[in-house]
């Protein structure tokens, strides 16, 4: 079992599919940017345990050339990487926040309807706060169908719990936040 099995919840089954969940980040864009003074990176990225099997192989690259099919009509640019912990990350960069969405949600819609949901970890929507160009990430983690604040801190592995909590405040009408705060697991080092 790997660390993004003990945060995100290893072999457990994923409820359904939640696609609209997802896209709650589309519309919480909106109140992120001209309320909370929080601007996208544009940069996204799912992520997802592998398998080793050509049918789960078959697979990745099938979205993989979908996702960048549909890149050269937006715009976007995709890349895909193993992390340190053997975890694959696909990363989609493109200007407009929707086309971000879009692309991580082609993606997770290919892994859950070849049968390999509950292979999906999360997506990661990194922002820059302000001008001092803080981080804040919104972390959708698909084995709960919610999203959640991370907010690094300056020290090493430090988070800002009372900015994470602020947050959740002032977008939790927008977005499914998820409502057990032992379940905000940090995404230290996000490859985005």
């Amino acid at each position: 079992m790997g660390l993004l099995d003990a945060l995100f919840g290893g072999g457990s089954k994923l409820k359904a599919p939640a696609p609209d969940r997802l896209f709650a980040m589309t519309t919480a864009h909106v109140t992120l940017e001209t309320e909370l003074d929080l601007h996208s990176r544009g940069v996204a990225g799912i992520v997802f345990q592998p398998l080793s099997t050509g049918d789960f192989t078959a697979l990745v690259r099938e979205a993989e050339e979908l996702l960048a099919s549909a890149a050269e009509d937006t715009g976007s640019r995709v890349e895909s990487a193993d992390d340190s912990h053997g975890y694959r990350w696909i990363k989609v960069r493109d200007s407009d926040f929707e086309d971000l969405v879009v692309s991580l949600n082609l993606i997770s819609s290919q892994l859950q309807s070849g049968g390999y949901g509950d292979r999906l970890l999360a997506c990661v929507f990194p922002f820059t706060q302000g001008t001092g160009g803080r981080s804040v990430h919104f972390i959708y983690n698909f084995k709960r169908g919610s999203f959640y604040p991370f907010v690094p801190a300056g020290g090493p592995q430090a988070r800002d719990n009372e900015e994470e909590l602020r947050l959740k405040a002032q977008v939790g009408g927008e977005l499914p936040i998820e409502p057990e705060l032992t379940r905000w697991f940090p995404l230290w080092d996000v490859p985005l």
